[in-house]
């Protein structure tokens, strides 16, 4: 049962950016506290951007200043913004509730900083 819908991943040089796009199919999207997670190859899924339903937001120190997550409930959208990208934010990125949801995990998109 497919909850959400990743986009916007690609290849890009360290320093560049991206922006990422979850398209949500779940009623009543503006209600949840919405995440992003990614999972480098061999490492655990961590949470890199938390939004509630008011837009307040929380990034970890690893990402800090460098990601920004935003949301368009209306459009049953979420975002994330990513500047300044290092090698070590590689990695395929997945939106969910928080906590997750085990059933809602999508495809993600593959996010890979290489020059």
């Amino acid at each position: 049962q497919v909850q959400f819908v990743e986009s916007g991943g690609g290849l890009v040089q360290p320093g560049g950016s991206l922006r990422l796009s979850c398209l949500g199919f779940k009623s009543n999207f503006s209600r949840y506290v919405m995440g992003w997670y990614r999972q480098a190859p061999g490492k655990q899924r961590e949470l890199v951007a938390s939004s509630t339903s008011g837009g307040s937001t929380m990034y970890p120190d690893s990402v800090k200043g460098r990601f920004t997550i935003s949301r368009d409930n209306a459009k049953n959208t979420l975002y994330l913004q990513m500047d300044s990208l290092k090698p070590e934010d590689t990695a395929a990125y997945y939106c969910n509730l928080i906590p997750p949801n085990r059933n809602y995990w999508g495809q993600g998109t593959q996010v890979t900083v290489s020059s």
